[in-house]
């Protein structure tokens, strides 16, 4: 799709990373093992037969590298007809995710690097780019499970299934996207395998293949056409894949001297006197709401429409230079909500002074920072790769004092501060550290771990700290949160009888449920919600859980709600044996 808004905090300072290494792969030529031939990495001839595991992260980070290089270029791309301009750093954010993952994974198989490049992207997600690049590499690692090396026809496999897995995931396709591209480079890699075993030749005929197809998406979307642009999430698709190839033929991914040119985009893309206009999104809500109706009348009133949803609720997205017209509409047909209008033309000229191309954190650029209050090293690694700026160790049962709260607030390196408690134990104690503190500081209610991470997927760098506030707390609210512990009493709440040692469930941190079992206890809660209502349900295990035991009750949960798709992630937190969110 030519790309819609999404909210996200902007790139992370990272230490200087070491020079990359050569890759350790198969096979290598005749002309490398002469006597006297040069081995290094810029002179290794191609004939390379399969990737091991540590191939396969040092490939990615140069994946990584390169997108990071050309993330502005493909932000610009993306400046009209969509010109929120954040498609580069959606993937950026979504890629740099993916490598911090692979990090903590084990480098003697490609099956664990795949997953958790996977596992990180999923969680770092950013915007309708990320979210399909995340889609990409999960079918990519799900093809690869179990597998120890990389061979051609292996990534073959991978990137079909790689093609296969966003395709799905995305409901109102449209041609010339990323998943045209997707879906040609893997055609390109099942026809390569099939004659040659040397991996670079199969990666250059992607790549090659991948740069082809992308260029055509200006003639297969009407919109792209009129704009004279190319897709921009295939475009990053297509640095990706380079990144690749480029790591395996033993080439830089340095900055290319393109990125320093300066491009005047309005006049080069024909924007008129009028500027960009207003980008418009909202929900209607209300009986027997005619979406076809909404989605003609709307698409006459700009451009870039989208208009989902069904009888009783709208999502209207539009491009539009009074937003007025399109949110009178909304109300005329119902009851309107989550109202966003954001002033595009704002947004391109802060690209145009900024060039989109410093990679520096995000309080560097926005003078915001985030302290999260988290329990449990797997929550920890989600909330970083989140961007949360600083975490204190503490939730349920071991709440942080306001001391170390405060210590964290003056940790960061911003006048303005986000502090989610994410515990309704813990707000008291953060509003404390707010008012103990000389810097900007707002607490965000969150009261649960899901609140606080669907409040970190609302953070948009380009609005100020009170913006950035509302946002976060509306996003938590409309999470809904189920946990699971032990009772460490005897009592009698909600008119249901708890004996010490139960299985207890609290939903929105109201007990609604009791038993003897955890996966009773569980399907109890969600018997008491309406779960038809939502699209997902992630599982975060705890400490005295595992991962078997997590995937049985994931199990469970699909046979009773086959509709329901269910994410388990590793949470690490003590006492709450499960942790759920719905959304």
């Amino acid at each position: 799709m030519p790309n819609t808004k999404s909210q996200t905090p902007v790139l992370h300072a990272r230490a200087a990373r070491p020079a990359l290494a050569a890759p350790a792969c198969r096979k290598a030529s005749a002309e490398q093992v002469q006597d006297g031939a040069d081995t290094s990495v810029a002179n290794r001839k191609s004939q390379i037969s399969t990737c091991d595991g540590q191939s396969l992260k040092r490939a990615l980070h140069a994946a990584g590298r390169w997108l990071e290089r050309h993330a502005a270029v493909v932000n610009a791309i993306n400046v009209f007809p969509v010109p929120d301009g954040d498609t580069g750093t959606n993937m950026l954010l979504t890629m740099n995710a993916a490598l911090a993952e692979i990090e903590r994974s084990p480098d003697d198989s490609v099956s664990d690097v795949a997953q958790a490049a996977a596992h990180g992207a999923l969680m770092g997600a950013r915007g309708n780019s990320g979210v399909i690049l995340s889609q990409i590499l999960r079918g990519f690692a799900h093809s690869l499970d179990g597998e120890t090396i990389l061979s051609p026809r292996a990534f073959a496999l991978a990137a079909q299934e790689a093609h296969e897995t966003a395709f799905r995931g995305v409901i109102n396709r449209v041609p010339g996207t990323i998943l045209d591209v997707a879906r040609e480079a893997a055609r390109a890699a099942q026809e390569a395998a099939t004659r040659t075993e040397d991996i670079v030749e199969v990666l250059t005929e992607v790549v090659e293949t991948a740069k082809a197809t992308n260029i055509l998406t200006q003639e297969q979307n009407p919109v792209l056409k009129e704009a004279g642009v190319v897709d921009a999430g295939g475009q990053g698709l297509v640095y990706i894949l380079e990144g690749v190839l480029r790591y395996l033929q033993g080439e830089s991914v340095e900055i290319d001297t393109e990125m320093e040119a300066v491009v005047d985009l309005k006049s080069t893309l024909g924007v008129g006197e009028e500027g960009y206009g207003y980008d418009v999104q909202f929900l209607i809500k209300g009986e027997a709401l005619n979406v076809d109706e909404i989605r003609k009348t709307i698409d006459t009133m700009g451009e870039s429409t989208l208009v989902v949803g069904d009888a009783t609720t709208v999502k209207v997205h539009v491009h539009v230079h009074d937003p007025g017209v399109p949110l009178s509409y909304g109300v005329s047909q119902g009851v309107i909500s989550d109202v966003v209008v954001e002033n595009m033309e704002e947004q391109y000229q802060e690209f145009v002074m900024s060039r989109a191309r410093e990679t520096v954190a995000t309080e560097e650029v926005t003078n915001i920072a985030t302290v999260c209050v988290v329990p449990g090293d797997g929550l920890r690694r989600v909330f970083e790769s989140l961007g949360a700026s600083a975490i204190v160790r503490g939730g349920q049962t071991m709440n942080p004092s306001t001391q170390e709260i405060l210590n964290a607030i003056e940790s960061v390196d911003a006048e303005d501060v986000l502090v989610l408690p994410n515990n309704s134990n813990v707000v008291l104690a953060a509003r404390q550290a707010r008012d103990l503190s000389s810097k900007h500081v707002i607490v965000v209610p969150t009261k649960t771990i899901p609140q606080g991470i669907s409040a970190l997927l609302a953070f948009n760098y380009q609005a100020d700290a009170e913006t950035n506030a509302d946002r976060m707390a509306r996003a938590a609210s409309e999470i809904q949160t189920v946990e699971v512990t032990r009772a460490v009493r005897s009592t009698q709440i909600n008119g249901i009888e708890v004996t010490e040692g139960d299985v207890i469930g609290l939903f929105n941190d109201q007990l609604v449920a009791a038993g003897q079992d955890y996966t009773t206890v569980v399907l109890d809660v969600l018997s008491q919600v309406a779960v038809e209502d939502y699209e997902i349900a992630t599982i975060y295990f705890g400490q005295d859980a595992t991962q078997e035991e997590a995937e049985a009750l994931a199990d469970q949960i699909t046979q009773t709600y086959p509709d329901l798709e269910i994410e388990v992630h590793e949470g690490g937190q003590a006492h709450y044996r499960y942790i759920l969110s719905l959304e």
